[in-house]
């Protein structure tokens, strides 16, 4: 049994640089990638946090006593939620419709509240992402049926 001598492989003279090129190309759009993940997961957080404000605000509401203290009550209670959440809206409008209080005493009805929170995203930086997106939901929460209304 003859054993051939080792003979390192011939170097390919075309392959010089081609990791730099590769890393080049691939790690921005890795960046990108990750960039975009954290848009979305962002843009969901404050979805979820915006929902659950506008349930908040009208469970709050509907449970006022009058229609003006049910507005406040409704925004201040969106405001505090949001705040709680750490969502930071560049502006926040908090509507309630109240007009489930003038109906009868007996009659079923509703407070509804509706919030919309401008999410600042101008701190993600990435192409195609706009700086501000608006985030808006919508609840809805029975007024007691047999309560004294004013």
């Amino acid at each position: 049994m003859t054993s051939t001598p080792y003979r390192p492989l011939p170097r390919r003279v075309g392959e010089r640089g081609s990791a730099a090129l590769e890393a080049a190309v691939g790690v921005p759009a890795f960046l990108l990638f990750v960039g975009l993940i954290i848009f979305a997961g962002r843009v969901a957080i404050a979805t979820q946090a915006v929902d659950a404000a506008a349930a908040d605000a009208a469970r709050t509401a509907s449970i006022a006593r009058t229609p003006t203290s049910a507005a406040s009550d409704a925004k201040a209670t969106a405001t505090s939620s949001l705040t709680a959440q750490h969502v930071n809206c560049t502006s926040m409008t908090v509507t309630v419709d109240t007009s489930g209080f003038a109906a009868p005493v007996g009659t079923p009805a509703t407070v509804t509240a509706t919030v919309r929170c401008n999410l600042d995203l101008a701190d993600l930086a990435l192409p195609g992402v706009p700086g501000a997106r608006a985030v808006t939901a919508t609840a809805h929460s029975p007024v007691d049926s047999y309560r004294e209304r004013r």
